[in-house]
């Protein structure tokens, strides 16, 4: 259910009975202040002042003309011409019940339904992956799952890169160890591949025979040499498996099936080159095929060209994209297709959409969207690096956060099997760090701070999972009685109402009102790709969850039986959409703490 997406239609089809223009909306929104309405209708005044009229006395034409008895038990002008609408408890109540069961879901399939391509993660494959690849594979890996609950279909792709020079020296230097001694099973230094490729930089940087061999391996490999190709896939293979424990790890939803590498459109890049010339999309400027769009002209009028082949007939990262778009366009009959880079990669992004669209690689109606994430930040500020400066693994980061929080659960749970505390820490701290980054605006940098992403208080993943937690007590608590009061309800009149009695108390209305907000927080977090959204409404939720166990007691003496069955519904109803929430955001949920 997407409350606000109901009112607005509502409200908005009243201004078009009434003659205003296409233009005018009623702009619904969540109320800020619970004692000014449950949602607000703020468009009327940009409306009346569009025909210039009084917006009080225009607002209350809308309200007339709108039918909103079923929803709404009050809807009053207010201020200068804002609508503040009362949501019906009796509404509510139905509207809960209608989602209640086990089975029922949680929220409105997406209609239309779209496909949706999500590129993300796109590891190099000539080194292991690091803290920079963290943010695009969960914020991604996020989107999708998210996208995928609204009823859309979703596509991963897996854009690695695993063509170019860096692979023209690790078969340079594989090559040396095994000319070297050709006994010698390079298996073992091949497991750590970052310290192979951190030699074999070297060589290229010091050797000039040695870069001159790299350089005539890319060429043998482009071509199609088999014994590159031999050599070449030995490293995709390692790498691969060095990514998908770390997806594993991470819980993120991303396989072997869902790459599709740079590799895999080689084939294509002569014909992309070939069908931008014939449209006359290319000039030669020094020996190099460019495209100059006028549109994406500097301040000061000068073009920066998009770099399509270079003079020595070598392709760019500009090429294999626009032959990605084209591959999902019309392949994958993507309709919306979405890239989780990082900001640095705007000008790439920009340039490669308003080409592609400027040949007919994509239709008019396909969205395309750079979805651009800021840095991962140390204490000091700046980009998050190891203490002595380096790179920091992400598998080495994944570890110390289970490290950590196998720590934290220990002294709180010394007397657990360890092995139970071990799978506690595994998902605690790989929630910490999860959530963590999700929960803040994508477009911003963070500081990345152990102590506070495993805080058991705020706006973190171990809060929300102790609150899953506690909910989840209470019920089993109920379960366990002799005889349990029924509250997996029927629809029907009399449970309506009696819900709808309890609906009255302002905290469980105010719990029953967030838990109707699911559907609508979802919409929005899928539609701008923004997770935080997502998280910021479980922090609500399992705050309005306490609010209200503060004040509507369940298991105490004294609390009736038409008391405890509604209770026991809203608060089974809170468990399952933090169990559903924290899933989306690929963080699970634990049974004690």
């Amino acid at each position: 259910m997407n409350i606000s997406h109901l009112l607005d239609t509502r409200l908005t089809a009243a201004m078009r009975a009434l003659g205003l223009p296409e233009t005018a909306a009623a702009q619904v929104k969540p109320a800020a202040n619970p004692d000014f309405g449950d949602y607000q209708a703020n468009g009327v005044m940009s409306a009346a002042k569009q025909l210039k009229i009084n917006p009080r006395e225009l607002a209350q034409q809308i309200l007339a003309q709108a039918d909103l008895s079923d929803i709404a038990a009050k809807a009053e002008v207010a201020g200068p011409g804002f609508i503040n609408i009362f949501i019906s408890p009796e509404w509510m109540a139905s509207q809960i019940l209608a989602i209640a069961g086990p089975n029922s879901p949680l929220i409105q399939t997406a209609d239309p339904a779209q496909t949706v391509v999500v590129d993300y993660s796109g590891p190099n494959l000539a080194k292991e992956m690091h803290v920079g690849h963290l943010r695009s594979t969960i914020i991604g890996d996020a989107v999708a799952n998210i996208l995928g609950y609204q009823g859309h279909r979703i596509i991963r792709q897996n854009h690695v890169g695993d063509w170019g020079t860096q692979f023209g020296m690790l078969i340079a230097q594989l090559e040396q160890l095994q000319t070297r001694d050709p006994s010698d099973d390079a298996a073992p230094k091949l497991a750590d591949l970052e310290a192979f490729y951190r030699q074999a930089k070297q060589n290229f940087d010091a050797d000039p025979d040695f870069a001159a061999l790299a350089r005539e391996y890319v060429v043998r490999l482009q071509s199609g040499d088999a014994q590159c190709l031999t050599l070449w896939q030995q490293f995709i293979d390692i790498s691969l498996r060095h990514c998908e424990d770390v997806y594993h790890r991470l819980g993120v939803k991303l396989t072997r099936g869902d790459v599709k590498a740079e590799s895999a459109y080689n084939a294509d890049l002569p014909q992309v080159v070939a069908d931008l010339r014939a449209q006359g999309l290319l000039t030669e400027d020094q020996g190099a095929q460019c495209a100059f769009l006028p549109e994406l002209a500097n301040k000061d009028g000068s073009i920066t060209p998009i770099i399509v082949q270079k003079s020595d007939g070598g392709y760019l990262y500009a090429t294999t994209d626009l032959a990605a778009l084209r591959h999902r366009n019309a392949q994958l009959k993507a309709k919306r297709i979405l890239y989780f880079v990082d900001a640095r990669q705007g000008l790439h992004f920009q340039q490669m959409f308003a080409l592609a669209r400027k040949a007919g690689f994509v239709d008019a109606d396909v969205e395309l969207e750079h979805c651009a994430f800021g840095s991962m930040l140390g204490d000091d500020g700046k980009p998050f690096k190891t203490r002595t400066g380096g790179t920091v693994k992400l598998v080495d980061l994944l570890q110390e956060a289970e490290q950590r929080a196998f720590t934290l659960i220990s002294e709180k749970n010394p007397d657990v099997p360890e092995t139970e505390r071990r799978e506690m820490a595994h998902k605690i701290g790989i929630g910490a760090v999860k959530y963590s980054d999700l929960s803040k605006n994508r477009i911003s940098d963070y500081v990345f701070n152990w102590d506070a992403m495993l805080n058991f208080e705020g706006n973190t993943a171990p809060y929300l999972q102790y609150a899953y937690v506690r909910i989840s007590r209470i019920l089993t608590a109920m379960a366990e009685t002799e005889t349990p009061p029924k509250f997996e309800q029927e629809n029907n009149a009399e449970n309506r109402a009696e819900l709808a009695a309890e609906l009255k108390h302002p905290v469980e209305r105010a719990l029953a009102l967030t838990l109707l907000q699911f559907g609508e927080k979802l919409h929005t977090a899928g539609r701008d790709s923004a997770p935080h959204i997502l998280c910021a409404y479980l922090y609500d939720l399992s705050g309005a969850f306490m609010r209200f166990y503060e004040n509507c007691p369940i298991l105490k003496e004294g609390v009736t039986e038409n008391q405890r069955r509604p209770r026991l519904l809203l608060a089974q109803l809170t468990a399952r959409t933090l169990k559903v929430g924290l899933g989306l955001l690929g963080i699970e949920t634990l049974e004690r703490m």
